[in-house]
């Protein structure tokens, strides 16, 4: 996900699905039956933690003041924030002192994702200006395996760009090859192909970067392609098909298309830095990654280094910085969540990740999924991220793509007409689940560690002696 996800809920019959599905994962039952144990001492309506609520209304009104989202998501973390240094004591303790204990340990985290959304948009224009999706048309074949094979290079261009770029592209492609008459069932699929090729990469999603940055290694999110291949398959079979029988493909004479290497070594060379600033300081100085944002620092330092062989568009920057204060509100407000009284992590709750997010922002979901651990992370990146797929609205890929494509706004066309996204999406998961299973990965720097529940030994009987 990324700045364009400012704008993802349009469709107001959709939003009270949307909002059911959040409070269902707060919702009261057995998540909450320890609730003493755990030991959470703030206030709460039922069994229900009051700070659950108000980041239900953030995103609530995020859905239905869709161009004031920016300033919603800002108000909602202060107004949070406020509550729980008045009313609600934080991790790290109560009041003022506790909310600064809390920012000093989030500080990392947030500066780091900063850094990377506003870095990956001026990588992804990068790519774009290499003219490399330019000269993509001339390797597509003909009939139904040209659709198949231009949604699997969405998929890989996705892999390590942004997939809201790896949309636009694969949807500037398709509409010179499909001469514009692109069938909604395929804009489904070409959403689908730029979250699956995010979903085993941490430079190709911000739910996964978010991922690496709290300390999981990018191995334990790779297999998450285990159930996004699959998923491309299901769906993308009958998406080709379907779009070749409303407009066969027409490949674009491409030949005049000149690959600048030059930028596509920068785009190479920034994406090098991180990964091996990442895996040096995961490998050697683990101590020091809570002290210090590594990662975003090396992309910068990356991106300025190059500005001699290709400048970046810094037109992008305002843009990429109120997308970068949204996600990052949401962001914070999830990390003042008490996060110990969601449902217990596992594959029943991941897989129902999935469903909600697409709806809702996967960014957020993600965040709470970090500060409670348990998870198995490649798992997680693909229902989060594949999940949203499913409506248009669920992804941020999708919300740029309907905007060259307005059509695909029908939510009703879109979950009638790409069925087999959802199909694809079940499918994947049960995939995933019968060959890899559901193994916890490493706990996140940040996360709230278990509270350990002593089990007494059942006390024998007093033997009472009769004289």
């Amino acid at each position: 996900m990324s700045a364009s996800s400012t704008s993802m809920f349009r469709k107001v019959t959709m939003r009270p699905l949307g909002i059911a599905a959040l409070l269902l994962l707060a919702s009261p039952g057995r998540a909450f039956a320890a609730a003493s144990e755990i030991g959470f001492s703030g206030p709460q309506l039922g069994p229900v933690p009051i700070e659950f609520i108000l980041f239900g209304l953030v995103l609530a009104g995020v859905a239905i003041l869709h161009n004031q989202t920016m300033k919603v998501a800002i108000i909602g973390a202060v107004g949070i924030a406020i509550y729980k240094i008045v009313a609600s004591p934080f991790r790290t303790g109560a009041g003022l002192t506790g909310f600064g204990l809390h920012l000093q340990s989030e500080w990392v985290i947030l500066t780091n994702l900063l850094l990377l959304l506003v870095g990956f948009a001026l990588l992804a224009r990068h790519f774009e200006n290499s003219e490399v999706p330019a000269a993509l048309p001339k390797y597509l074949p003909d009939g139904w395996l040209g659709g198949f094979a231009l949604l699997w290079m969405i998929c890989i261009l996705s892999s390590f760009l942004d997939n809201i770029a790896a949309a636009l592209i694969g949807g500037a492609v398709a509409h010179t090859v499909f001469r514009g008459k692109i069938h909604i069932g395929y804009l489904a699929a070409i959403v689908a192909a730029s979250n699956a090729g995010g979903a085993g990469s941490v430079v190709g999603d911000t739910t996964t970067t978010m991922m690496w940055i709290a300390g999981v290694p990018p191995l334990q999110v790779l297999h998450g392609y285990g159930g996004s291949f699959i998923a491309m398959f299901v769906c993308g079979i009958p998406a080709a098909l379907k779009q070749h029988s409303y407009s066969p493909i027409h490949r674009a004479d491409a030949a005049n298309a000149r690959v600048d290497w030059v930028r596509v070594a920068v785009v190479l060379s920034i994406l090098v830095a991180a990964i091996i600033v990442n895996v040096v300081i995961n490998t050697r100085f683990t101590e020091s990654s809570d002290r210090f944002p590594f990662l975003g620092a090396a992309v910068w330092v990356a991106i300025l280094g190059t500005t001699v062989l290709r400048k970046p568009e810094w037109s992008l920057m305002p843009a990429a910085l109120k997308g970068a204060a949204f996600l990052l509100s949401l962001v914070l407000c999830a990390s003042m969540m008490p996060v110990e009284r969601l449902p217990a992590a596992g594959w029943q709750s991941a897989f129902g990740l999935g469903f909600v997010s697409a709806v809702f922002d996967n960014i957020p979901l993600t965040a709470l999924a970090l500060k409670q651990g348990g998870y198995d992370w490649g798992v997680l990146a693909y229902t989060v991220g594949f999940g949203g797929s499913m409506i248009w609205f669920g992804s941020s890929a999708g919300v740029a793509l309907v905007s060259m494509y307005p059509e695909g706004r029908n939510a009703a066309r879109w979950l009638k007409e790409g069925w087999f996204v959802t199909a694809a999406y079940i499918i994947g998961f049960a995939a995933l689940m019968l060959t890899l299973g559901f193994h916890p990965g490493v706990r996140p720097r940040g996360a709230v560690e278990p509270t350990p529940v002593t089990l007494m030994a059942p006390q024998p009987h007093p033997v009472v002696v009769q004289r």
